[in-house]
């Protein structure tokens, strides 16, 4: 089959002036999209290029692919910017991989997910969404639990996600949430924050979608208040262990697996996501987002990470979610 590989570059993607320097986080480099083309190479497929942007409209309208592997995060700054791809996919009657229009813009919208996951029953961290500056010096945050952590309302990649979000008192959340409104012009999630273990799983397939695992992620340093920050992110190498499976009680690894497959489903997600969720004291399950379109790196991508701890090359990450789309598409199951 032909398969058509949607992506955006960072190289390809001009930054608006003025933004931050994590603007440019959620594109992809030429490392991802070439072990990406490999890999569905190996399963006797040829695949061609797409790219993402006005480069993805010109190409998709003149070549012909049976299926297209979607990891477009979209242009612009727009909450529904992921849902570009899928939808010029829809309209055309193409075959994809990955969730639909409506659960990507859902799911980029931090403050409506957790209302979603809420209503089957997921523990999710108290919240309030801050807008403008003016709701932010009014407010008093009397009764709000402290401390608290801050973060764009409608970003992924860990964009905005530093270490200077966690923060003690009403003072220190005004002046964090006003540079965050600021910078990445959008409203701001002021949340209860969770001291506890970081975790995140890896969901891949269909009806029903399977658990492929738990991961932890450990500091290497000794850390009262640890944050799974962008700053760690980029040298994660160094300042970070993942464990997985993670060395948990059974008790607690079911009641994530649990929250987990309950949120995949009721965002309605499709193929593959990522969720993330940290452990209180209690071991209860607190989830915090959730990425349908999850990182594909090979090296430094959390799913290809975890999938390898368990026992998984990266080719056989990327079939399952391959094979996971075709089942949804007969036409693509008789080729």
């Amino acid at each position: 089959m032909k398969i058509g590989l949607v992506y955006d570059l960072k190289a390809a993607v001009q930054p608006e002036p003025g933004r931050p320097d994590d603007a440019m986080e959620e594109y992809d480099s030429p490392e991802t999209v070439s072990a990406l083309a490999a890999a569905i190479e190996a399963q006797g497929h040829s695949v061609i290029m797409l790219g993402g942007g006005r480069e993805f409209l010109a190409n998709i309208l003149r070549e012909r692919v049976d299926m297209a592997f979607n990891i477009s995060e979209g242009m612009g700054t727009y909450k529904g910017r992921e849902a570009q791809a899928p939808s010029v996919l829809e309209m055309l009657d193409i075959p994809y991989s990955g969730s639909d229009p409506q659960c990507l813009a859902i799911c980029l919208d931090k403050q409506l997910t957790k209302r979603l996951v809420s209503m089957v029953d997921v523990y999710t961290p108290r919240w309030e969404l801050v807008s403008t500056m003016r709701q932010l010096v009014r407010k008093t945050w009397n009764g709000f639990p402290f401390p608290a952590f801050v973060k764009p309302a409608y970003e992924g990649s860990s964009k905005g996600i530093l270490k200077g979000c966690r923060i003690e008192d009403p003072a220190q959340l005004r002046e964090a949430a006003a540079c965050l409104l600021e910078r990445y012009r959008q409203p701001v999630l002021v949340e209860e924050y969770i001291a506890g273990d970081e975790l995140t799983v890896g969901v891949v397939g269909n009806s029903p979608p399977e658990v492929l695992g738990i991961m932890r992620v450990l500091p290497k340093r000794i850390e009262a208040n640890f944050v799974y920050s962008l700053e760690v992110k980029r040298d994660w190498e160094l300042l970070v262990d993942y464990e997985c499976p993670a060395k948990l009680e059974a008790g607690i690894l079911e009641a994530i697996s649990r929250s987990s497959l309950k949120a995949f489903e009721v965002l309605g997600c499709r193929d593959v996501a990522r969720i993330d969720f940290r452990l209180n004291q209690e071991g209860i399950p607190y989830f915090l987002e959730v990425n349908p379109l999850p990182g594909l790196n090979p090296v430094s991508g959390d799913l290809p990470i975890m999938a390898k701890k368990m026992g998984w090359i990266y080719q056989d990450l990327i079939a399952a979610i391959l094979d996971a789309a075709f089942e949804r598409y007969p036409q693509c199951v008789q080729r």
